[in-house]
């Protein structure tokens, strides 16, 4: 029998207790116990081969504890770890050796059953540390019924190396969003040390683990080891050479010129980038997949050394059909076995595509699907620079002749030398002042670009010219081209301008093969800077800088960081496998683009010019002269040619973008002053400027970030390069180009005189003159390999309007219901798309060669399911 009356209340125990003790004991706190999921792959799941670690763990798992995760309060500090919130004890993944993982999927799901004091509130993050020998991808935690608040989720998505790999905690927050300002005071350290470790010393060479974002010239381009044909310049700090910032790989100088960096084995795709970065494994295989028959530099001299001198040239248009209707006839039967000895087995099979002994099948480009010779009409060569994979360049003539901008003093004069007489009678009666006035007047410049590197270009291989392409809006909404002028620089030097020839629209004789090869002059000028600067530079290189920036300042828990970071996935992975094999020195693009050791540097000039603020789609359209503003149209302007694909498509794209951006921020800036406050925020911004696009810093035109207007202005521009302005420019890349006569990306003779044995072959054959002056055999194949894998969409790709966490990832309703608004959105907008496209009215939706417009159709995967060359669809980000 107790001491006590069973009846008394606790209150009055603790007074006897204390009358007794002469103290109040204290109270045992009150400990609940968590249960959880956890949901990772395992890593020897990713790589079969890795037995060795595969075994280490499960020993490690057998003896001790793997994998540990402690919570870490996000009400209560710990003043002897700094005002850190306080942690819980450690608890351990559950069963690591008998969960096994989907092979296909990889996903294993953990429970974890955690220790929590009531008093510490609520976790707002954790740590974990793998004891194991191999890193694992943590996905997802999921807490269930913590202190009555339902379920926790930590929205994961990161590599989780052994813990002696890092010299910190690996820390993970709640899936909550916070300003800077408002983190609660427990979490604000792990906040901004995680910031700190992602920024990293700027020293040393990077390790895989590491976790690092840091800039770097465009200095590992060249191979100067191998000679002075292999050097290049270092594109990047400097006024010659400016250029957007990459990422630092830290690898050590080359030997032979400190300038630049060393460079990895051509076979050896383990290029540093943070490994958050890198591909999945479902992205990686897939490019392995579709890369090894892109033949490379590594099988150049291989294949080509088996065939005889007539493999370089195609004899007809017909054996440029065989690549898609049939593949190349090998020349003798022992040749396959000469290709297996040096060849790997592997890649052979892909070539070989069950074929037996034809090699290089190609599937069948849009372009040429449903009409063979269609490609080669005038009204397609206008078409395409409305709805190709280029439409990007044309703008309307406001003065005749044109002009040019290059400096007189350097380059003499540049005017056009188009005469009012070479197109008036091409113009159905109107004069050329009256069609300015009617805005019917367009050109395809490439001139200015151009000529500042021709002299040096035409060194090479390469013998082209510098291009302006004059084009009539025609009363149905086609453009009619009406005069093209092909320029050299002057023999007597640069500074006495230009010598040119214009040539006008012939469909018979020699003159309609002559009209036919100046079309292709033009065609290659547009191939090639549509590669250098609409896809590469104007996309995939302008964008990097923003994607290490945002990890730089932006916290994961912040509500930019949230907004931006599905549109970075995948694209400093893909721009470092360019560096390494694609926009190198002797890489597949100086082999197959007419500027070849001169493309990136020609590319760096025109990043001179280049607008942050001009990227904004209307802003481009007015600059163009594509459009008039007009402030009773939806989007403040009207386009001057009704029927543009491209611009009316992507208008609606644009403006669900700015809607939903405009949505998102207004939820969490209600104010200007909250934007100026936002420390994370000001500090992404001040470093972008003046470090990821350093050598532009001081242009007046970047925004200032001081009001909603702007951050909503500048987040959308983002948001459209990385997803549907590179859709627009790169996906139909297979479609348009898969088939070269149509986009030629070389050119190897000029235009033949009359008198001479190349006029003479013109007008006897042809056909062979034609392809003797395009790409040549072998370039083509590896154009066409490489286009078929950029113009592919891997089957993991998570299109603009969806989110690999549809549910969960944000905690806060609002910009969810406005981000489910900008879904719909995009649904309503692809039945528009798709109904126009039907609309035999608008000419130029599908063309005389039948393809329709699909390329800002924002969705892929409801029509294929597995990605692929569907030729529509928006992915998220530059993933390709």
């Amino acid at each position: 029998m107790g001491i006590f009356p069973p009846c008394t209340s606790t209150e009055m125990l603790e007074k006897l207790l204390e009358t007794v003790c002469g103290k109040n004991p204290e109270k045992p706190p009150k400990r609940d116990r968590i249960n959880g999921k956890v949901v990772l792959m395992k890593k020897n799941f990713l790589d079969l081969t890795d037995v060795g670690s595969s075994f280490l763990d499960r020993m490690h798992e057998l003896f001790g504890k793997g994998v540990s995760i402690q919570l870490i309060s996000s009400v209560h500090c710990d003043s002897a770890n700094r005002s850190r919130g306080k942690l819980g004890k450690p608890a351990y993944l559950e069963k690591w050796v008998s969960t096994l993982s989907s092979v296909s999927a990889g996903d294993a799901t953990f429970n974890i059953n955690l220790e929590w004091e009531e008093s510490l509130g609520l976790p707002g993050a954790f740590i974990i540390k793998n004891h194991h020998h191999s890193q694992l991808y943590l996905k997802t935690v999921t807490l269930d019924n913590v202190l009555g608040q339902g379920r926790l989720h930590f929205i994961c998505n990161s590599w989780v190396y052994p813990a002696h790999r890092y010299k910190y905690d690996r820390v993970f927050f709640l899936n909550k969003t916070y300003l800077p300002c408002e983190t609660p005071e427990p979490l604000r350290l792990y906040r901004e040390e995680e910031l700190i470790n992602l920024r990293g010393n700027g020293k040393g060479m990077l390790k895989e683990w590491d976790r690092i974002y840091d800039y770097a010239y465009y200095n590992d381009l060249g191979s100067p080891e191998k000679g002075p044909e292999y050097r290049r310049p270092v594109l990047g700090g400097s006024k010659e050479y400016p250029y957007p910032r990459r990422g630092r790989t830290g690898r050590a100088a080359n030997k032979k010129d400190p300038t630049a960096e060393s460079r990895l084995a051509l076979l050896n795709l383990n290029i540093y980038v943070p490994r958050d970065e890198r591909f999945s494994h479902v992205k990686f295989s897939d490019f392995l997949a579709y890369a090894v028959k892109s033949l490379g530099q590594v099988l150049v001299p291989e294949i080509a050394s088996i065939f005889d001198k007539t493999f370089n040239e195609f004899d007809s248009f017909q054996d440029v059909l065989d690549l898609y209707e049939g593949g190349i006839k090998l020349p003798d039967g022992h040749s396959l076995e000469k290709i297996r000895e040096c060849v790997p087995w592997e890649m052979l099979k892909e070539l070989i595509r069950n074929d037996g002994e034809r090699l290089l099948k190609f599937p069948m480009p849009a372009v040429i699907k449903e009409d063979r010779t269609a490609w080669r009409t005038d009204e397609e060569f206008g078409r395409e620079m409305l709805a190709g994979v280029n439409p990007v360049i044309i703008q309307r003539i406001e003065e005749f002749p044109p002009g040019s901008k290059l400096d007189p003093q350097i380059y003499g004069d540049q005017t056009s030398k188009i005469k009012r007489e070479h197109i008036e009678k091409y113009m159905n009666g109107q004069k050329v002042d009256e069609a300015i006035r009617n805005n019917k007047l367009f050109i395809l410049n490439h001139h200015d670009a151009l000529m500042p590197y021709l002299a040096r270009i035409n060194t090479t291989t390469t013998k082209t010219y510098a291009s302006r392409t004059v084009l009539l809006l025609q009363d149905d909404g086609t453009l009619k081209p009406l005069a093209i002028e092909l320029s050299l620089p002057h023999p007597q030097g640069g500074h006495h301008g230009a010598t040119s020839k214009v040539f006008t629209p012939s469909e018979h004789g020699v003159e309609g093969s002559v009209w036919q090869l100046a079309k292709a002059y033009a065609a290659v000028n547009d191939s090639g800077y549509h590669q250098l600067i609409s896809h590469w530079l104007n996309t995939h290189a302008v964008i990097e800088p923003f994607v290490i920036a945002t990890n730089r300042h932006l916290s994961v828990l912040h509500p930019i960081n949230k907004l931006l970071q599905p549109h970075f996935r995948d694209t400093m992975n893909i721009n470092a496998l360019a560096r390494h094999t694609l926009i190198n020195a002797g890489g597949i693009l100086e082999m197959t683009v007419f500027p070849a050791k001169y493309a990136l540097e020609m590319s760096s000039s025109i990043y001179k010019d280049w607008v942050f603020t001009e990227q904004a789609l209307p802003a481009d359209l007015l600059k163009r002269g594509m459009a008039v503003p007009d402030p009773s149209q939806p989007h403040g302007l009207r386009l001057v040619i009704e029927d543009y694909p491209y611009a009316v498509d992507g208008l609606e794209i644009w403006s669900a973008i700015e809607s939903w951006v405009n949505d998102y921020c207004s939820f969490y800036y209600q104010t200007d002053e909250i934007i100026q406050g936002d420390t994370e925020l000001q500090s992404w911004w001040t470093e972008l400027r003046q470090v990821g696009h350093g050598d532009l810093k001081d242009k007046p035109w970047w925004p200032k970030m001081q009001t909603r207007d702007e951050l909503v202005q500048t987040c959308t521009i983002i948001i459209w390069i990385a997803s549907a302005l590179h859709a627009a420019v790169n996906f139909g890349q297979y479609p348009y180009a898969g088939y070269l006569p149509n986009r030629p990306t070389v050119s190897r003779r000029f235009m033949p005189e009359p008198g001479s044995p190349e006029y003479a072959e013109l007008e006897e054959k042809p056909e062979v003159a034609f392809l003797k002056t395009i790409t040549a055999q072998f370039q083509t194949l590896l154009g066409v390999s490489l286009i078929e894998i950029l113009s592919r969409h891997s089957s993991d790709e998570i299109y603009l309007g969806q989110r690999d966490n549809p549910e969960s990832w944000t905690s806060d309703s609002q910009p969810k219901e406005a981000f489910k608004k900008f879904h719909d959105k995009l649904v309503e907008i692809e039945s528009k798309i798709t109904k126009r496209n039907s609309d035999t009215n608008l000419k130029n939706r599908t063309g005389p060669v039948r393809v329709p417009y699909t390329l800002l159709y924002p969705n892929s995967s409801d029509y294929s399911g597995k990605g692929g060359l569907t030729g529509m669809g928006i992915p998220n980000s530059i993933s390709i």
